[in-house]
């Protein structure tokens, strides 16, 4: 009687270990691309770029992945309008941009991020477009992905005006 309730036990403490682990495995991600497999990316295929700039030991970075990334209508979007590129602002790995070879760290430095995370918007030629500091909770991420990616940044269109248009 005691083995048999000892594999019983045994069997649903498995089962619901192995259970939640799949089910995390088989959950679809934002498809990251290192800095400069991106921005070739971006230029082949006309698309803009975003890109994630991050620390390793940033919650709010985590928090981000988690809440925001995480959502499926935030991946979709990033799929089908953007390409969307990791940058570890502390990291020396090498990169490139506008023809010179530098570390990640330079490039976040070069673009002004003082802050984690920081989302980096740049047209598909790798030009700056705008940089939004901080934690973005979806909704107001969402929003703002759209105003980048169908061009009202560009258009002079203020960001409070479009959030405040009809859609």
């Amino acid at each position: 009687m005691r083995t048999r309730l000892f594999l019983v036990v045994a069997t649903l403490w498995l089962v619901a270990a192995l259970v939640p682990g799949a089910a995390l495995a088989e959950e679809p991600r934002v498809a990251w691309r290192a800095w400069d497999e991106g921005l070739a990316e971006a230029k082949a295929s006309g698309r803009p770029v975003l890109v994630d700039v991050y620390t390793d030991w940033c919650g709010w970075c985590r928090r981000m992945d988690r809440d925001v990334y995480g959502r499926a209508d935030v991946r979709e979007y990033l799929q089908k309008h953007y390409v969307t590129v990791k940058l570890d602002a502390e990291s020396p790995r090498p990169a490139s941009y506008r023809g010179r070879r530098q570390t990640q760290q330079s490039i976040a430095a070069d673009f002004g991020v003082t802050g984690y995370p920081t989302t980096l918007f740049l047209k598909p030629t790798g030009e700056h477009l705008v940089k939004a500091p901080g934690y973005l909770p979806p909704e107001r991420f969402l929003l703002i992905l759209r105003y980048v990616a169908e061009g009202h940044f560009e258009k002079g269109v203020s960001f409070d005006a479009f959030s405040k248009s009809p859609r």
